[in-house]
């Protein structure tokens, strides 16, 4: 396959799927890693797609965010190994004990994950969080009201951000679409941004959980930094350099 015919099946992959890596890449084109960042750098060039870390997506789509039926089928396995590790974050002891669980799908996962006979008192201003908690007889579950995204299912605006100014949670479970040592922690939505400023604020552990792939991306709001997050549990994917840089800035790792 010439250059050329390569590239354009590099973009009609990145327009499919909003993203391709580039270890996939030359493993579906038996090419080296080299070859398909040049073919990335020539496609970037042409204004074809934007390179993010370890890949690229379409160019226009950097502030894209698709739907939640989408997003959760990307990257599931490690969400599910990310959500897994997640549970031993859970705050232990006899006492009181409050979480917040941020809107997203691997929080969702997360959700999904926690005994039924846990004892903890959960908010969450997801639909999808507080739909897999309802029926855990041991949990004080708050659902956090406000106007919902269609896209996210996820309540923002004023009557979230009272609610979340109200609350000292031992733990917060945060969700992010792009997260980076430069660009910090950013989403999309600017009203989903001030709802994860206010969860920040409203925990007094930050724990991040974010798979690999968007390390490096960055989205049009942003509503923190990464030395904001006390433990980022991720995937294999985020490289052992990427990790101790990471924690050299601050921040404990964990690759899942």
């Amino acid at each position: 396959m010439y250059a050329p015919e390569r590239q354009q099946e590099i973009l009609r992959l990145a327009r499919e799927s909003g993203r391709v890596d580039v270890l996939s890449l030359a493993e579906e084109f038996q090419v080296t890693a080299e070859t398909v960042r040049r073919d990335l750098k020539a496609l970037d060039r042409a204004g074809l797609v934007r390179r993010v870390h370890g890949g690229a997506i379409p160019a226009g789509r950097l502030d894209f965010e698709p739907d939640l039926a989408e997003r959760d089928a990307v990257a599931a396995d490690e969400k599910q190994r990310i959500a897994r590790a997640a549970l031993a974050e859970l705050p232990g002891g006899d006492g009181p004990r409050s979480v917040i669980l941020d809107a997203g799908t691997t929080a969702a996962r997360l959700a999904a994950e926690i005994p039924l006979e846990a004892e903890l008192t959960v908010v969450t201003h997801g639909l999808p969080v507080a739909a897999r908690l309802a029926d855990h007889p041991g949990l004080t579950l708050h659902l956090v009201g406000g106007r919902i995204r269609h896209r996210t299912r996820a309540a923002v605006d004023e009557w979230a951000l009272r609610s979340y100014r109200e609350i000292n949670a031992d733990v917060l479970f945060l969700a992010t679409n792009g997260f980076g040592l430069d660009g910090g922690l950013t989403t999309p939505d600017l009203a989903e941004a001030a709802v994860k400023r206010a969860l920040i604020a409203a925990a007094r552990r930050v724990v991040l959980l974010a798979d690999s792939a968007k390390f490096g991306q960055q989205h049009f709001a942003r509503f923190g930094e990464l030395s904001d997050v006390d433990l980022l549990i991720t995937d294999t994917g985020l490289s052992p350099a990427d990790a101790l840089a990471i924690e050299r800035a601050g921040t404990e790792v964990i690759r899942a």
